[in-house]
């Protein structure tokens, strides 16, 4: 290797050959042969320096000239004695001469940085040792240009291969991919065409209460039922498999048999799982801005700055947020105490903007705790006009005068009556809200208790109670009113019977009503036919809302126009006189059976409303009633009255 001394044996051959030239150059003269190995190393080296660039020989080149010529060409072993050397020698010696390493594999780390060094950049001791001149400098020169030129073509064919090769590398993993691709079509259209073979009834997988397993079923059938035509198992029925259905998403979501089935038929096979997954997550936190106390840019701009992170709710209101994380309780922010906002459900600004009350209105929300929503309609009216905030439930009247006071409205009554009575108390409304009490079906995800407590029952008395609600907030209305008129009629339920049905029957009963656009562009149209049942075609303009499709709690919107305070009259009514209503009859066990037509009951109470009270008839029964009532409470007689 060039620049390393020569041993004791090779010392006369050494003597007679010619001066090898340092720092990985060429022979000043390449015709005359080397006299050993060690002259046949430096071509390489010289390779591996024009490689590596004059930087890394600057960077290695050694710097203190003040060191004698043996010891810099030794590479700093100048301090070692002589026996050192001459083992490091016999090493040198065994490597030329016996070793079968190839020289192409000797690099710049193996030869040490000094050999890397150029002439031109350095002039060291080690260039006289070994016999450098200018003419071999000049010489050596030109051969490291043309060197340099053909490394440089070289380098250059080399990045075209390379270019070339990475192109074909990626041509052939695109094609390979795409041959993936299709093969994996391919797959999953065998595995789609392949039928489903339904468990039999005793089957072990069908009374396995794992959920995976159950899972599995699930998808599986919902397969079959979305092609049920070509991927049903022999003769099974559609009903086979829906009945199968049902069960596994009893078990699954937790769900009793009654409310499952009520849910499952509402919807496309697909969407209803798609609601029932929608059912178990929560649904985003929203809050509303006062617009009696605030702007919601100011609003969310404070709330900010407190860390919290909101986006308005969507396009469709201008006062909603949503607010996705926050540092504090949202519900105890400065902002909240001051009356800036209101904790709310995006659903539960639908009502009230599809009311639309205007300035100077008077209005009448008949179920109106917490105060979400009558708080929400003096924020519109901008505390003018006067809103009638009433609930049934005295208990709930407190958190309601709570939110009013809050939230700085000025324009609010709060009383405590049951609906169905309002007609009575007070009437003469522009603007009739009824958000009615409903099974909750549509905030599952907020009461999971939901799932197992409703009963067919309970829907049959809810719905009894709507259709009063309904009946008493339209004739609350004034029909003459200037700028109103309107009644909207909401359930946070998705069931048909809280819903069309109610409003079904409303118009039935009401034919001085009408149904109107909601004024919401957007939500999924009412049904106007539903399994067996009917509905007028107008209750297509009410609204439907759901979890998994508007992501908010599931709503019902209806919004009725009162066009004449005067009720028509079955006789006045042609059509009425044609429709006979059916009504529920309920056993004694609960079971619910078809009624008989209802006309019969409808004479009798036309036939009752007719008979006049006398009071002169009546007295003495009312009398005996009082004394009864008197004596049982309070242990009072009464003495009969003396007739003359």
């Amino acid at each position: 290797m060039a620049g390393r001394p020569a041993t004791k044996k090779g010392a006369n051959k050494a003597a007679a050959a010619p001066p090898a030239q340092t720092n990985n150059k060429r022979k000043s003269n390449p015709s005359k042969e080397p006299s050993s190995k060690k002259a046949k190393v430096a071509p390489v080296a010289t390779k591996a320096a024009a490689k590596g660039g004059k930087k890394s020989a600057k960077a290695a080149a050694p710097q203190d000239d003040s060191e004698d010529d043996e010891s810099w060409a030794y590479g700093a072993v100048s301090g070692s004695d002589d026996s050192e050397i001459e083992e490091m020698d016999d090493e040198f010696v065994s490597a030329e001469e016996g070793s079968d390493i190839e020289v192409g594999a000797l690099d710049d780390d193996f030869l040490g940085d000094e050999f890397a060094e150029s002439d031109e950049e350095s002039k060291g001791p080690g260039a006289a040792m070994f016999g450098s001149d200018d003419e071999n400098d000049e010489e050596q020169g030109e051969e490291e240009e043309d060197e340099e030129d053909i490394f440089a073509s070289n380098s250059e064919d080399s990045d075209d291969d390379d270019m070339e090769a990475k192109s074909r590398k990626l041509d052939a993993a695109a094609l390979a991919e795409a041959e993936e691709a299709e093969a994996e079509l391919q797959t999953n259209i065998m595995l789609e065409s392949d039928k489903y073979v339904l468990p039999g009834d005793d089957h072990e997988i069908l009374q396995s209460t794992d959920l995976q397993v159950v899972q599995a079923r699930i998808q599986e059938i919902v397969r079959v039922l979305n092609n049920f035509r070509e991927m049903r198992e022999g003769n099974r029925s559609r009903n086979d498999y829906i009945s199968q259905l049902l069960k596994d998403l009893c078990l699954y979501y937790g769900y009793n048999e009654y409310l499952m089935e009520k849910l499952f038929y509402i919807f496309p096979v697909s969407e209803a799982i798609e609601f029932f997954e929608a059912n178990e997550v929560p649904r985003p936190v929203t809050i509303r801005t006062n617009t009696l106390k605030t702007r919601r840019r100011e609003l969310a701009q404070a709330l900010i700055n407190r860390g919290v992170n909101l986006d308005p709710v969507g396009k469709w209101s201008k006062v909603g947020l949503q607010v996705f994380d926050s540092p504090v309780p949202i519900g105890a922010t400065p902002e909240y105490l001051a009356g800036h906002y209101m904790l709310q459900a995006a659903s539960s600004f639908l009502p009230v903007m599809a009311l639309a009350p205007q300035e100077h209105e008077r209005v009448l929300d008949m179920a109106s705790a917490p105060g979400g929503k009558s708080t929400y309609i003096a924020a519109l009216l901008k505390n003018t006009g006067m809103v009638f905030a009433n609930d049934a439930n005295k208990d709930r009247t407190k958190s309601l005068v709570a939110n009013i006071h809050r939230l700085g409205v000025k324009n609010a009554v709060v009383c405590n009556y049951d609906g169905r009575e309002f007609p009575g108390v007070i009437g003469g409304f522009d603007r009739v809200l009824l958000d009615a009490p409903c099974s909750g079906t549509g905030v599952i995800s907020k009461d999971a208790s939901v799932k197992t407590n409703k009963s067919e029952q309970d829907f049959q008395m809810l719905s009894q109670l709507q259709k009063q609600l309904v009946l008493a907030a339209i004739d609350s209305v004034d029909a003459g009113s200037k700028t109103g008129g309107y009644i909207v009629y909401s359930t946070c339920s998705v069931c048909v019977d809280e819903n069309e049905d109610v409003v079904n029957y409303a118009l039935k009963k009401r034919p001085n009503v009408k149904l109107v656009s909601t004024g919401l562009d957007f939500g999924k149209e009412g049904f106007t036919r539903f399994r067996e049942k009917v509905f007028h075609p107008s209750i297509s303009l009410t609204r439907r809302y759901y979890p998994h499709m508007h992501n908010m709690d599931g709503f019902y919107v209806a919004k009725f126009k009162k066009v004449s305070n005067k009720i028509p009259k079955k006789e006045d009514n042609v059509d009425l006189d044609e429709e006979e209503e059916f009504t529920p009859i309920v056993e004694e066990s609960g079971k619910r059976n078809r009624g008989k037509k209802s006309s019969g009951a409808a004479k009798v109470a036309e036939e009752v409303a007719e008979i006049g009270f006398n009071a002169d008839e009546d007295e003495e029964l009312i009398r005996a009633s009082q004394a009864k009532l008197l004596q049982t409470q309070k242990g009072i007689k009464l003495r009969p009255k003396k007739t003359a």
